[in-house]
């Protein structure tokens, strides 16, 4: 059920309010710990579709059940609470997009501009929405791929991230709204399972070699993509939000990179703390997704605008991820 707010509907919220839809995604629910570590934990509101898998990984603040769809409803909430930010994080992503692809564009697309609508009609003052390494087709320069480049995706799911950077872009312009963005890559983190990404395989081999068990590939040895442990994309996502808008010079999305790797150094990296690891190789579909996307970023102007700077490579993650992975699951 979702808990009711700390005032009544219609006194004003408190300043600072926060609204994260997709809050039960990957990113979703890390962000939302990290901004209620930041503010007040009653001033950031959790919603999603459905209520999170795992009970208590949202506790300690609101959550509200929205489809980002039903836009009366998504009027309802944030008339409720009166946010200063909203965090559009629900899509569905690449590899799932290619199953359902009509739907894939409906939710990744009428979501998106349902919740820039809504910030207009209501002066939200910072919209956040992701943009994806999806956006890049395979005329781009794979190696150092630049901030302007070609940008011919083949998946709905890029295709769809593409629309959305030049809608932010234009929010931006035609209504003076506040709206940022990142082009994440591959987002690799322990407190949740994949979900439907082409770039999952980074987060379920820790799994597999937590619980000694030797994992197939869905992608051929020596595939390269861009990275990221998500503590720095938690990092890049505050640190864009709360630059001064002066500095941001970049409306459509900001390119994002940490570290590049294959599925053989990821696998040789664990191997350093488990050594009876093995893994095999099966390319399936996502094979060709992977081999459109680029190898490396140059993320030179997120540097440059806002000062963004990695903390994580290759074998810090390894080490951070296992380690955390071996924890005992507590009640």
């Amino acid at each position: 059920m979702a808990t009711p707010p700390s005032d009544t509907p219609t006194s004003p919220a408190q300043p600072g309010t926060v609204l994260v839809i997709g809050a039960c995604g990957q990113l979703g629910l890390e962000l939302t710990a990290a901004l209620r570590q930041r503010y007040a934990p009653q001033q950031v509101i959790a919603a999603d579709v459905r209520p999170p898998k795992q009970a208590g990984l949202l506790e300690g603040g609101p959550f509200e059940l929205l489809d980002v769809l039903d836009l009366p409803r998504l009027e309802q909430l944030v008339q409720q609470y009166r946010p200063q930010q909203v965090y559009h994080l629900a899509a569905l992503l690449s590899a799932t997009a290619e199953k359902d692809p009509m739907f894939a564009w409906k939710l990744n697309m009428d979501g998106l501009l349902n919740v820039l609508n809504t910030a207009v009609k209501y002066q939200v003052a910072q919209v956040y929405w992701p943009s994806s390494i999806a956006v890049f087709g395979p005329d781009t320069p794979r190696e150092n791929t630049p901030q302007l480049t070609v940008m011919n995706p083949n998946t709905v799911y890029g295709i769809s991230k593409l629309a959305g950077e030049q809608w932010c872009e234009w929010y931006h312009r035609k209504h003076g709204l506040d709206v940022r963005s990142l082009r994440y890559p591959g987002l690799i983190g322990y407190k949740s399972l994949p979900g439907g990404g082409t770039t999952d395989y980074a987060v379920d081999i820790y799994h597999k070699a937590v619980a000694g068990q030797d994992y197939q590939c869905f992608l051929e040895e020596d595939t390269y993509l861009p990275m990221m442990y998500m503590p720095d994309a938690l990092k890049a996502t505050l640190d864009l939000m709360h630059a001064p808008a002066d500095s941001i010079k970049v409306r459509t999305s900001y390119n994002l990179g940490a570290m590049s790797f294959s599925p053989k150094e990821i696998a040789a990296s664990i191997r350093q703390e488990v050594p009876d690891f093995h893994i095999t190789y099966a390319p399936d579909q996502r094979q060709a997704i992977a081999d459109s996307w680029p190898a490396s970023i140059d993320d030179s102007a997120a540097r440059q605008d806002w000062g963004w700077q990695p903390e994580y490579d290759l074998a810090k993650m390894t080490h951070d991820m296992l380690a955390h992975l071996r924890e005992p699951v507590t009640a």
